[in-house]
């Protein structure tokens, strides 16, 4: 009787009973600081660091997603090295240096596969999302770009010396892979539309965007914004803007103009160009405020201390804020609320009220970049 009477008090029993340490993970997210291969892990409703993860390699230009649990971060680091991290014991837990240089990369649907594009050598590799085992090596003929996660346990991606897309299928016994089209003269990156219907592919050899429906059995490339930029010279691009910045709001596309200080807005069922906005800098980022009309731009180099806030309603900049010293990246909370800003030459993370836009706090981070918030976990294209 006394078994049976401990087993049901355990069994009443909370599994968490006892603990003081636990920590959700809804509300974490990790900063890449590129200059000492390291993650600030961050707690957003805290405003706060909470810890360091050490010893990623090459973070000069990385990118991260999340395992659907929120549980794990991959990590794609410029040494062509992969990381996983675990979020509750801030540890590297595996890690594989796949490759002599990589670009960034994205985890299946189904949390099970995670593929990493690579610039050296080129081409697709993917890996079981537990155990970081190679699953399949996928070779292109060039730097691999815009890699995507597409729902059915599918990625797309791009190479950007022949423009060739293609799609794997990795939900059978043996990988697919297809090539869907030519997107055009050097793809510099692309990105999946927020409903997952299109992959766009921005051209840096010929003007333009290529569109690919992948909701059609039979993806074909339809090219618009081929005339923008007929008039004048363009400037030198100091740094390629990030289509994973998009912004799809309103019913409509907003896209950096490559080589100008420009945002261009293009209507998503007709792809027809309705607006341009003229901008602080050439446009890196450009992002949608969440639950509202909003798009938040960061700049290139030489004029990277300035972030402009534009309403897609009426394609005017209705703020212009000057943060800190090159700015790299903006994340927004889930619900929109709060942006977080990384200021790479001040070491800092500033966060702002995004109805006010006032500055409530800051973090001290070092050299920080990409903010990388685990509500991405549940989005797909990131």
């Amino acid at each position: 009787m006394k078994r049976a009477a401990l087993i049901l008090a355990v069994l009443a029993s909370p599994l968490w009973a006892g603990t003081d340490d636990l920590t959700a993970t809804g509300d974490l997210g990790l900063v890449i600081e590129r200059a000492t291969g390291s993650l600030l892990v961050i707690d957003r409703s805290d405003r706060a660091a909470i810890g360091r993860v050490e010893g990623l390699g090459d973070l000069s230009h990385a990118s991260l997603t999340y395992s659907p649990d929120e549980r794990f971060a991959y990590v794609f680091g410029r040494d062509g090295g992969l990381s996983k991290v675990d979020m509750l014991t801030q540890t590297v837990v595996a890690r594989t240096v796949q490759a002599g240089n990589s670009i960034g990369g994205a985890i299946s649907d189904d949390g099970k596969l995670v593929a990493v594009s690579n610039y050296d050598p080129g081409g697709v590799k993917v890996f079981d999302a537990e155990t970081l085992a190679l699953v399949a090596d996928i070779p292109a003929a060039g730097k691999t770009i815009g890699l995507v996660d597409v729902p059915g346990r599918r990625f797309a991606w791009t190479v950007w010396d022949t423009g060739e897309v293609f799609l794997g299928d990795f939900s059978g016994a043996e990988p697919l892979i297809a090539m869907i089209g030519n997107a055009g003269v050097n793809p510099f990156d692309a990105v999946l539309t927020d409903d997952a219907h299109t992959y766009l592919v921005g051209l840096f050899g010929e003007k333009g965007v290529t569109a690919f429906d992948l909701w059609d059995d039979a993806p074909k490339p339809e090219k618009f914004l081929t005339d923008y930029g007929r008039e004048g010279e363009d400037m030198p691009v100091y740094k390629m803007p990030h289509l994973q910045g998009w912004a799809f709001t309103e019913g409509q596309y907003a896209l950096p103009a490559v080589g100008r200080h420009q945002l261009l807005w293009v209507d998503r069922a007709t792809q027809e160009q309705v607006a341009t906005t003229e901008m602080h800098g050439q446009p890196v980022f450009v992002i949608a405020q969440p639950a509202s009309p909003f798009v938040w731009v960061n700049f290139a180099t030489p004029l990277n201390d300035v972030v402009q806030v534009v309403d897609s309603r009426s394609h005017e900049v209705v703020a212009t804020l000057t943060p800190g010293k090159a700015i790299l990246h903006m994340e927004f909370a889930p619900r929109g609320a709060e942006v977080w800003i990384s200021s790479r030459d001040d070491n800092k993370i500033l966060i702002y009220d995004t109805r006010t836009r006032e500055k409530v706090a800051e973090i001290a981070a070092d050299s920080p970049s990409g903010i990388f918030f685990t509500a991405r976990a549940h989005r797909t294209g990131l």
